[in-house]
């Protein structure tokens, strides 16, 4: 097997939700060596978030959090006490990378803001993953990716006209998008630092990540005075555009028609070539005055057939179509299979479990599962002894003293 990718690269991570693990998987899957500092004071909140293995409750037994953490080491510590502290600065000192993503002056409480981390380690590089940035009228804020979402303006595009905006989904935004700017960032800050010798400040808002996914909603805005329409699944230049029953219980398939060709050979797939010249259809324009009636000939075809079947055989035709999978069909989708994604470990309080593998394949230095999630506090006595070369001693003293929880 050829050198990871990250192999020797150190990180330190000050993490809480799904901000911080999801950017740490691109590093620790690759072979660099991560440790999450946490506390059973105050757990993170994905390890007290349901699903939990076999619905016991449990720090170790969560499926939020151990489905993102495989490849790190968990560091449990007390960081209000003058020991927990000094462990924490022992291992800035150690890492290359030290990543947080709390309100704005937690890590400044500490005595570990930046220009503190630069006097324990010079050419350290701080990634800082807060809702709003360091500066700004927002920036001490507490923000989870709901509230984010929301004050980015996304539940906005969301909905139907004569309804409400809908929320995004838990974890949807901005928790999924920020880690792949962070992660971009920090690769060229290493690079930076290979070619200078010197370390920098990467300070994120997750915030501004989420504008990057309705940027013509902003310009509309901006250059039109006009703000987005809610049209549920419905779509400015495409007609049929929605998703249809399907036969069995709770079976859907999209179908998107984006132009006459596709019109065409949908109208053949489905054996209606009256629709064709069917006044109310025989446009596009056409289809969008009458999407309703549009919507009600396409799902009396799908309502008696298999999602499986539609998707088959209007991709057969040219025509864009796909399942809606439910969780259990996204678990056992044959491409996903295929690629590796899914990575059963043996997990010391769970059993096998399946933890997220990366969406992203290096062929000379792939991804690897080297360790299941950990539990709170695993680690401790490696960290302390092997990374930090404190004696046995010390670690009894730690322990003993109500540090290491």
């Amino acid at each position: 097997m050829n050198k990871k990718v990250f192999e020797d690269l150190k990180i330190a991570a000050f993490s809480w939700a799904m901000v911080g693990p999801l950017t740490l998987k691109f590093f620790a899957d690759y072979g660099a060596t991560v440790v999450r500092v946490e506390t059973s004071l105050r757990p993170c909140v994905t390890r007290t978030s349901a699903p939990y293995k076999d619905n016991i409750p449990g720090l170790n037994r969560s499926g939020y959090f151990n489905h993102f953490s495989a490849n790190m080491m968990s560091l449990s510590l007390n960081m209000n006490t003058p020991e927990g502290l000094g462990v924490a600065k022992d291992l800035i000192s150690w890492a290359d990378v030290v990543m947080e993503n709390f309100t704005p002056g937690v890590m400044d409480k500490w005595g570990l803001g930046y220009d503190a981390l630069t006097k324990i380690k010079p050419d350290i590089i701080m990634v800082r993953q807060n809702g709003f940035g360091t500066e700004g009228p927002y920036k001490n804020l507490a923000a989870f990716g709901m509230i984010l979402a929301a004050i980015a303006g996304i539940p906005n595009h969301i909905g139907w006209p004569d309804r409400g905006p809908l929320p995004v989904g838990v974890g949807a935004y901005t928790d999924s998008i920020s880690p792949r700017f962070a992660s971009a960032a920090l690769i060229a800050a290493l690079d930076y630092r290979d070619r200078t010798g010197k370390g920098q400040l990467i300070d994120l808002a997750q915030f501004e990540t989420a504008l990057y996914f309705f940027l013509p909603g902003l310009l509309d805005a901006a250059v039109n005075e006009r703000e987005p329409a809610r049209n549920g699944n419905a779509v400015a230049n495409a007609a049929p555009h929605n998703v249809y029953a399907c036969k069995g219980k709770e079976r859907w398939c999209t179908i998107a028609v984006t132009n006459d060709g596709q019109w065409t050979a949908f109208c053949k797939a489905i054996s209606r070539p009256d629709l064709e010249t069917d006044q109310r259809f025989d446009t596009w324009q056409h289809r969008k005055e009458n999407e309703n009636a549009l919507d009600t000939v396409v799902e009396a075809w799908t309502k008696d057939r298999a999602p499986e079947e539609i998707m088959t055989a209007l991709q057969a035709a040219g025509v864009p179509a796909g399942i809606v999978q439910n969780a259990a069909d996204v678990f056992e989708d044959p491409q996903l299979r295929e690629r590796g994604l899914f990575w059963p470990i043996e997990h010391s309080e769970m059993g096998s479990f399946t933890h997220l593998g990366a969406s992203m394949v290096l062929s000379k230095t792939p991804a690897q599962a080297s360790a299941p999630s950990p539990c709170m506090g695993e680690h401790n006595e490696y960290v302390i002894t092997k990374i930090l070369g404190k004696t046995d001693e010390e670690f009894v003293e730690l322990l003993a003293a109500g540090v290491l929880e």
